[in-house]
């Protein structure tokens, strides 16, 4: 069983799977390409990645360029605060940014499409997250807008978050906009 909850952009997903749980602990389903599909989400994965970060952390906002990278994420350990931000210069939410708690309680994913820039905040002292993608990682296609964008204006809830060297000097949207392969 796989619950498709309201998103707020065109494209993207939040799936909530039934949770097994009894004295001994917990079991879910986390990927079944069928049941995905019946919830709109058709990417084909073909990459698995995990991260672990702490308290604070924030990454992103990540994409790829050419040929995008669809991401289908979830937080098997921890609770973290996922944003997608719609890149599409012709989507009516260009720009516009959601964001989900995801958290090994609930279990929930957040499919984020191609054509959407994707970060996450660390709530919990600890967070694994792991996400599938639809292209192999490629040093070449990697780019990314500064996640305190005040054009795109994400309402993150960490106030003084840990961001790498990267991050801190992203461009903003308006700054790739006429860049953007999407």
């Amino acid at each position: 069983m796989l619950k498709r909850l309201p998103t707020e952009l065109g494209g993207t997903v939040l799936l909530e799977p039934a949770v097994h749980g009894d004295d001994r602990g917990f079991f879910l389903e986390t990927y079944r390409r069928d049941l995905l599909a019946e919830h709109g989400v058709d990417a084909e994965f073909v990459q698995h990645n995990q991260s672990r970060s702490g308290k604070g952390t924030l990454r992103g906002l990540h994409f790829q360029t050419e040929p995008g990278q669809a991401k289908l994420i979830r937080c098997a350990r921890g609770e973290i605060f996922d944003v997608a931000v719609d890149l599409r210069r012709d989507s009516p939410t260009y720009g516009q940014w959601e964001g989900h708690v995801l958290d090994d309680v609930l279990h929930r994913q957040l499919f984020v499409p191609v054509g959407f820039a994707h970060g996450f905040a660390v709530i919990s002292d600890v967070a694994d997250v792991a996400y599938l993608c639809s292209s192999v990682y490629d040093p070449a296609t990697e780019a990314g807008i500064a996640w305190d964008d005040p054009g795109v204006a994400v309402e993150w809830p960490v106030a003084e978050p840990l961001v790498s060297e990267r991050d801190s000097t992203a461009p903003t949207l308006a700054e790739l906009a006429e860049t953007l392969p999407f």
